[in-house]
């Protein structure tokens, strides 16, 4: 083969890369698209970024709902089947129950890591058992390669809490976040 068919080669596969790059990247748009009304609904419920989640889940299953990783992970978020069952997820393959288990897994994570990203993250993809034993971040490659994938970056993860205000009896100013504690509404 000479040059100019070797060069001819060349050109054509990365047109053809370059095109089913495309497609592939206008797929995941629609897919994200697709989801965004429930993260958004989750990310407000539970008091997350949606912008976390987002990240979890293109890193996870690439907004494959039907992922199942060779370790047992399922769905969106690739929850484990100890993880959906404590979180309540029936079918992990919904993704409104997947996604809802996920971001429920991930507010106890930043509860218990006080919103450190990479403790948060990894804790998410190796467990918590293996942050505990290494006291951080595992050296597993896999763990580490996570923490590059999810194009979450900000250091810190922060959630919203509710704060929620009432008077009691004696009339002084009482705040809480747990709904629990506010006093039943009084009948007209």
């Amino acid at each position: 083969m000479d040059n100019r068919s070797v060069w001819l080669v060349g050109l054509v596969s990365g047109l053809v890369f370059l095109l089913a790059s495309s497609q592939a990247s206008t797929r995941q748009e629609e897919l994200k698209a697709k989801y965004d009304p429930i993260i958004q609904k989750k990310a407000a419920k539970y008091g997350l970024p949606a912008e976390l989640i987002h990240a979890v889940i293109k890193a996870e299953s690439n907004y494959d709902q039907f992922a199942v990783s060779d370790k047992g992970a399922l769905g969106l978020m690739q929850l484990m089947p100890e993880t959906a069952i404590k979180y309540g997820v029936m079918n992990v393959f919904d993704p409104e129950q997947n996604i809802e288990g996920g971001v429920k897994y991930l507010k106890d994570l930043v509860k218990l890591y006080n919103g450190n990203r990479n403790l948060v993250l990894a804790a998410y993809n190796a467990g918590q058992r293996a942050v505990e034993k290494h006291n951080g971040v595992p050296p597993y490659p896999e763990t580490k390669n996570y923490l590059k994938r999810v194009e979450y970056k900000s250091p810190y993860i922060k959630t919203k809490t509710i704060i929620y205000r009432y008077y009691d009896e004696n009339g002084q100013m009482c705040l809480t976040n747990n709904p629990y504690y506010l006093p039943p509404k009084k009948a007209n």
